[in-house]
Formats: C-alpha cells, structure tokens, sequence
C-alpha cells in the first residue's frame, strides 16, 4: 500500500466499543455466530454461495483481530480519508430555531463526499487481501459507487458499479465521478430502476463470479457478516464523536443523536459507540416521502414494515400483498429501500432507538436551511436527519443538545433540488452552453 505497517494490541487498534451494563447491546457479542441480532440477520443463500460468504467471514474474522490490518486502515483513515471529521455547533440555526442546540457530526467532509468510504476501504483491503480482482457493488445516491470507485483505485482493484437508471438521471455528477475513477457504471434498467434494483443486478453478477469478484455491500445489510463488518467499519464515527462532544462541551455526551436511516450504515456507525449511555437517546429518521398512507411514495420501513426476507438476510421489510418487497420512492435516492439493517430492527424491538420519519418537503426545506443560515449543503439523505433534529430541538429547552450525523454533502443534489423546488426559494439558474476547450477541439 505505500504506507508502514503499525503494530499494536488489536484492542487498541480494531473495531471495540466500550461494554453496556444491558449486554443485548453488546456489540462484542451481536450478532451471535449466526449473525443474528434478535431474531433479524442470518444468512439465506444458494448453495454455490454459502462457501463464499463463509470464506469471507473467516478471513473477516482473521483480520480482526490482526492489529496490522487495523494499523493500516487507521493510517488511511488519517492521511487519504482526512479523519477525523469535525463536530460543528450550529449557532446561527440553532438560535433561529430557539430550542436545543444542534450540532454536526462533518462526515460529509470525508475524502469522495460521505460516510461511505468508511466502510470502502474496510471491504477494499479486505478484499485485497483475500485475493480478489475486482470489486463489485450497488449504489443509489452513487455515494457509495464513488467512495467503492475511489478505494478500488487506491488498492488496485477493477471495480463495477450497478445503478438504476433513474438514480442515474438523479445524480448525475456521482456517475461522472465514478467513470472518472475508472468504475463500470452499469444502469439496473429492470422495475423501479432505483435502489433495489441496483442491488438485484449486483447480485446477480456475483452469482456469475463470486470466486475473483467482491462484493462490497453499502450498508448494514445483506447476509451475515456484512451487517456487523460494515458496522465495525462505521463505527469509528461514533468513537471520534463521543471524544470530541465531550472535550467541546467540557465532558459531557449529547443528549440526543439523530441520523437517517435507509439502509442504516451512518446511524449505525453514530449510534454503536453510545449504546451503553443509557441517558444519550437516539433517533433513526426514515422518509416518509410525499404520503405515508400510499405503498409506492415513501420508504419508512420500520415505520410500517413487517418482517420478511431481502438480499440473503432477515429485516423489517416494506410488502406488498404478494409479500414481494414493495415499491419505494423519495427524494433522497440512497434510501429508497424497502429493507433495513437488522440491528436496527432488533435496537426498535428492544426500544433503545426510536425511529422517526421526515417528508419530502421537510427534507427540502432542511436542505436550504442547513444551506442558508449555517454555509452548508448538505446530501438529501443526510436532511431528513437535519429535518427531525431542527422539529426535535424546537420541543426542548435550549440546554439540551442534538447531534446530527451529517453523512454526506449535497453537491450530487443540488441540480436535482434546483429543478424541482427551486423557484420555492428564489433559486432559478439559466443553462448555458459549455464551450469547447481548445485541447479537446484540436484532438477532433
């Protein structure tokens, strides 16, 4: 990799969360063997995959343990990701808003623009060392199919993106980015042609080669290990963030954590590090899109979701009558599924978080808030957190704090916001023709 190895005790180095007094929110001991969190998690596979994915966990469990795999991760972290990133207090709006204090937890300052290159090179390295040749994934928001792109071209890996056709459309920048990189965007033109879609590709194409490809899944979903890999990878967020609350605040944790949940991977990577502060109550925000009451206009699926099973693993999942999974639809493309991680599903059963939901048009107006009073436009998935942490401050006394997990940065939204809400607040931005540059018309 170009980096030195730095050896310590894997304690110190790796992925270990401080133990909670209740021990069904022990992360040292969730999932069980079977990778289960409560009766949610598992494993449902073909048979060609089942020694795939067990190769995986083995070697997963190998390195985790291995403090020079964990030393060369937290190097990365430090010098190409730009760890750790910052919590910001938002004086401005949290004065304009009047109640509790709100914070930021800058995710959205990471190196390719989000929480996703966390778990990226996590699954990069991973896969490098297991000898594979290329790396293979899902994207909605095209967060993730950066942050895989961009990890793929660090370590030296191919790497292939599926995407549906209209998250395509949506986000327009992250595909160029992706290309750019040296990625395969491949479009999922089957369905709803969003996120779901993405993944049935993806899968797909991993049956075809599970044996030299890699597939890195963007969330804590999927079969056992990802939903506890990805949550290791993630969880340095939390970690980072309880230190640096306290040593802005002179010791104290926040009184309440919120983040958006689609699949769960940022809420999760926030949330691991608190769950023994019994005080610190935690919120999971879900879409609820343009109408909570129609299956097809929004995702908020442990909201009204009931058990099934997607992608190789149990969840609560959004049905239809059929018990196929059911149509979704936000403005926020990377949460446009009808599953969820399942430790999300086991910490709603358990009550330890509470999951929430924020409208399209609340998602919106948080977008141009966090834009006009703070300096910062924020990723459309990353505003339903914003949104329900600026209704929730509003019900609390002004000492009380809410930190947000701002996964990502909204560059990838603004076109899309523009077009559709712009003239709601005054943004109208004329198209112009690109001229040519010199060098590319000589070339012709």
């Amino acid at each position: 990799m170009g980096f030195p190895p730095i050896f310590g005790g894997a304690k110190d180095q790796g992925a270990t969360f401080p133990k909670p007094k209740d021990e069904r929110l022990d992360p040292a001991i969730l999932p069980n063997t079977d990778g289960y969190f409560g009766e949610y998690g598992g494993a449902f596979l073909p048979p060609p995959l089942v020694p795939i994915i067990d190769e995986i966990k083995a070697k997963y469990n190998e390195l985790k343990e291995d403090p020079s795999f964990w030393a060369e991760l937290r190097l990365l972290e430090k010098h190409f990701t730009g760890r750790p990133s910052p919590i910001l207090h938002c004086e401005r709006l949290s004065e304009k808003i009047g109640g509790a204090q709100i914070y930021l937890k800058r995710e959205d300052l990471n190196h390719t623009g989000a929480h996703k290159i966390n778990h990226c090179l996590g699954e990069a390295l991973l896969a490098k060392k297991m000898g594979k040749k290329k790396l293979i994934a899902e994207t909605g928001a095209g967060q993730h199919g950066v942050a895989l792109a961009t990890a793929a071209a660090l370590v030296g890996l191919e790497c292939d993106i599926y995407m549906g056709e209209v998250d395509m459309a949506k986000e327009r920048p992250n595909v160029v980015r992706m290309k750019i990189l040296g990625a395969n965007v491949i479009p999922a033109s089957h369905g709803l042609k969003t996120l779901k879609e993405a993944v049935d590709a993806a899968f797909g194409a991993y049956m075809e080669d599970p044996v030299t490809q890699f597939y890195a899944i963007g969330s804590v979903v999927g079969p056992h290990p990802f939903p506890a890999m990805v949550r290791d990878f993630q969880s340095v967020v939390g970690r980072e963030a309880k230190e640096q609350f306290k040593e802005l605040t002179g010791g104290k944790l926040p009184d309440n954590l919120v983040a958006c949940v689609g699949g769960g991977c940022n809420a999760i990577g926030l949330f691991t590090a608190f769950l023994g502060d019994e005080k610190v109550k935690m919120f999971g925000v879900e879409p609820s899109g343009t109408d909570l009451k129609t299956v097809g206009k929004h995702a908020a699926t442990l909201t009204l979701g009931t058990p099934g099973v997607i992608h190789g693993f149990k969840c609560v999942l959004l049905q239809d009558e059929g018990g196929e999974p059911a149509a979704v639809n936000t403005c926020a493309s990377g949460l446009d599924y009808p599953g969820v991680g399942p430790q999300h599903c086991y910490l709603k059963d358990i009550g330890r978080v509470k999951y929430e939901t924020a409208t399209d048009v609340e998602c919106v107006d948080a977008f141009m808030s966090l834009a006009r009073d703070q300096g910062i436009i924020p990723a459309l998935e990353s505003s339903h957190a914003v949104a329900y942490a600026i209704k929730l401050a509003k019900t609390l006394p002004k000492t009380e704090t809410i930190l947000v997990n701002l996964s990502g940065r909204g560059d990838k939204d603004v076109d899309y916001v523009v077009e559709n809400f712009g003239a709601k607040y005054g943004v109208s931005v004329p198209k112009y023709e690109m001229p040519k540059a010199e060098a590319a018309l000589s070339a012709a």
